[in-house]
């Protein structure tokens, strides 16, 4: 493990980005799935990360809140360095219950819901807060049931996920998220398990995350809202980024050939 900490690392202040990172890599096996990567999102900003299938773009999600560990590089969220520590001058794997702390500040949105089957709807929103923030139950609810009704399912708050559609699912694993009210919020292809007339109703709930200043990370290959909802578009390939810009600029007028071939076929 080659990670590195400057001496002018920074505690959480404004001026900092939310993410920073710097040549990640990530192997898994003899396979490289993340080689060099930087990567930086900026604070209310919406970063959309399109590509191929295995081009490292779920792996690049996981890492941002050491869901996988990295193998080399380095990762700042906040301006705080995730997943690791310094003591007596080197860098150690931080302690489970830190990364545990700073985990919960990150929502994930998962492709699959993930919800537990045996709650509601409600107390699926309602785990987290109380047993791991340990906040009072009834702000929880409280929260919870403005969350569903953000999302527009304040009428299934007693609804099993059974009863729910795919698309009723995914939106309340997007209010469990939210319940924690995190700082960063990670999409990965949250739409992609879903039947294509479900798809509008969560993007709507993203579009209007990005509205109200959410900083997002977002894998998708739903290229309409990624045009009309990024700030910053990233194009990964082949374990790296290929190529990043403002949307107008990836998708009218991108430079890299792999860019172009990739999006020929997305939007064909």
């Amino acid at each position: 493990m080659s990670i590195s900490l400057s001496n002018d690392d920074v505690e959480s202040r404004p001026d900092v980005a939310m993410v920073h990172a710097e040549q990640l890599v990530k192997r898994f096996g003899d396979h490289t799935v993340l080689n060099g990567v930087d990567f930086d999102v900026q604070r209310g900003q919406v970063v959309v990360v399109i590509g191929p299938s295995g081009s490292g773009k779920t792996t690049l999600l996981r890492c941002l809140n050491h869901l996988e560990k990295i193998d080399s590089g380095r990762i700042f969220i906040d301006g705080k360095l995730i997943g690791y520590r310094e003591q007596k001058g080197r860098i150690v794997e931080d302690t489970e219950t830190n990364i545990a702390l700073a985990r919960s500040q990150i929502g994930f949105v998962f492709q699959r819901f993930n919800l537990f089957a045996h709650k509601t709807a409600l107390e699926n929103i309602i785990e987290a807060p109380i047993h791991v923030l340990h906040q009072p139950k009834g702000e929880v609810i409280e929260r919870a049931r403005i969350l569903l009704e953000k999302v527009g399912l304040s009428e299934k708050a007693d609804a099993y996920p059974h009863r729910l559609s795919g698309g009723q699912q995914q939106r309340v694993a997007i209010a469990r998220a939210l319940a924690m009210n995190p700082k960063l919020m990670l999409f990965d292809e949250a739409t992609s398990a879903l039947d294509p007339e479900l798809v509008g109703e969560v993007l709507k709930v993203m579009r209007q995350l990005a509205e109200e200043g959410m900083t997002m990370v977002v894998v998708t290959h739903e290229m309409g809202f990624a045009r009309d909802v990024a700030d910053h578009v990233v194009f990964m390939a082949d374990s790296q980024i290929v190529e990043q810009g403002p949307p107008e600029q990836i998708f009218d007028d991108c430079q890299n050939e792999r860019t172009k071939t990739f999006l020929s076929r997305t939007l064909a």
